[in-house]
């Protein structure tokens, strides 16, 4: 891989086609990265505990490398 972590890219293909941003997390043996304010998905934290609250959290999941290009 070309990229690495802290490489501005911008995404070339996919649902979030356009959008620009920071590499977070790189996975060279699956070819994915993460990438801030790309692929974000909503999640519901269940309450563990008798005063926590549950809530929806939205983390940033992996694409493929192959579907960003390195922007300068």
């Amino acid at each position: 891989m070309k990229i690495k972590k802290g490489d501005n890219v911008i995404v070339l293909a996919g649902d979030d086609k356009g959008k620009k941003g920071k590499i977070l997390k790189v996975f060279p043996v699956l070819n994915k990265i993460v990438v801030e304010g790309v692929n974000v998905v909503k999640k519901a934290h269940k309450k563990k505990n008798k005063g926590d609250v549950s809530q929806m959290i939205e983390v940033p999941m992996p694409i493929n490398a192959s579907n960003v290009a390195k922007k300068d």
